[in-house]
């Protein structure tokens, strides 16, 4: 499945991020990539560039975006709907991905 996501590049400590098209297998830094669809600055977030019509065009062949990417394009207005929260899913534990239903029991009236 071709994933819509952010691919890192730029110096240490100095974030800048490609907007790429790529396998979902493939590793976030293994560089494979389909095309490049715009790119993203951490530190002049003013200076997103995004190419609207492939974007678009990738999405209505079936590929699917990464929560990040996903409140990004909303932010700029490329697609409408919710934002995700992405910084809920971190804080959740693994082995407590939902809460234990205890089962009703009735005790017999006295």
């Amino acid at each position: 499945m071709l994933m819509i996501r952010l691919q890192r590049v730029g110096r240490r400590n100095d974030p800048s991020f490609r907007v790429v098209i790529t396998d979902s297998r493939n590793s976030t830094k293994s560089g494979k990539f389909v095309e490049i669809v715009g790119n993203y600055d951490t530190r002049h977030k003013d200076k997103v560039q995004l190419d609207k019509e492939r974007i678009l065009h990738w999405i209505k062949n079936g590929a699917r975006t990464s929560d990040t990417m996903n409140n990004l394009l909303i932010s700029n207005g490329v697609i409408t709907g919710k934002k995700i929260n992405v910084s809920s899913k971190s804080k959740i534990p693994a082995g407590a991905s939902e809460p234990k239903a205890e089962a009703k029991t009735e005790t017999p009236a006295s």
